[in-house]
């Protein structure tokens, strides 16, 4: 069995981040998804120290791992989000559930098995209306089927050259997904490098107006939500320079509103007995409820 996987180097740093609720309630209105941003620089600080800066590469698995952290902070369970925190990443909550039920010495040849087979990989891969689609962040039980399904994308250079190539695929991702998922929150988290802003103009300006347009607008084509981030770093010394440009990204593609799209979405498609611990975050109230259990527990 291998010691590592393509997230590993990811595992000290979300062991020691914070796991507290990420919504701040206010005394009108709805609550306020408050994402952990500095964390999200550490993970992008690991591969930049590398030299890795490509959208396939270890930079975009530090997204997708925070991300995940993301939706496991608002209360989704630790088995069901997919890269799960630690090996193996992409594996039914069941078969989880299952492992924590066999003797211990059983469970450990189980897992080892799981993980030499590639069941546990680190890439999901989710059948569309047409194609089957790499996915990077996902939320599924094998009862439920797919709830939320993230692609996530990362841009470092070359932004007018190939924004038009990203977003193709990305509206045909939107729609191959969408087509035999009507009901799942499907989003798409776009990463760029804020030399944008002051190097190609009219490039991020096309991002902008992109990123609104892959929305789906009622027709149930194009995505749930959207969201830009922009990040900086130096290049001398990438790992501690990590930050955010938050001031150019219009709020209405901003990490928080994408959140929140998202979590209401998976809410409002579900009974209440569903995700009790996510709505209980969300509503900061305690529900008289347990959990539905899956049919491995009932």
């Amino acid at each position: 069995m291998a010691d590592r996987d393509a997230f590993s180097e990811f595992d000290a740093i979300l062991a020691g981040a914070s796991t507290g609720s990420p919504w701040q309630h206010q005394t009108a209105g709805s609550p306020i998804f408050q994402p952990d941003c500095k964390l999200l620089c550490s993970l992008l600080g690991v591969p930049l120290a590398a030299g890795d800066k490509s959208q396939s590469g270890r930079f975009a698995k530090a997204i997708d791992a925070w991300f995940a952290h993301e939706l496991r902070r608002a209360g989704f369970g630790a088995d069901e989000v997919w890269p799960r925190a630690t090996r193996p990443r992409v594996v039914s909550q069941d078969i989880m559930a299952l492992l924590d039920r066999l003797p211990r010495s059983l469970a450990m040849a189980v897992r080892e098995s799981i993980e030499a087979r590639g069941i546990g990989a680190a890439d999901a891969r989710i059948l569309g209306r047409a194609y089957v689609k790499q996915v990077d962040v996902a939320i599924a039980r094998w009862d439920r089927g797919p709830e939320l399904i993230l692609s996530t994308k990362a841009m470092s250079s070359s932004f007018g050259k190939n924004l038009s190539n990203r977003f193709e695929e990305a509206y045909g991702d939107a729609g191959n997904l969408r087509g035999r998922y009507p009901l799942a929150a499907v989003g798409f988290g776009f990463v760029q490098r804020g030399t944008i802003i002051r190097e190609e103009p009219a490039a991020f300006a096309r991002t902008v107006d992109m990123m609104r347009k892959l929305r789906d607008r009622g027709d149930g084509n194009g995505y749930t939500a959207t969201a830009l981030i922009l990040v900086d770093w130096d290049d001398e010394e990438p790992a501690g320079t990590v930050r955010l440009v938050e001031q150019q990204v219009p709020s209405d593609l901003g990490v928080s509103q994408f959140m929140t799209v998202l979590i209401e979405t998976i809410l409002e498609a579900t009974p209440i007995d569903e995700h009790v611990r996510v709505r209980e975050l969300y509503e900061n109230r305690s529900l008289p409820l347990e959990e539905s259990a899956s049919s491995l527990e009932s």
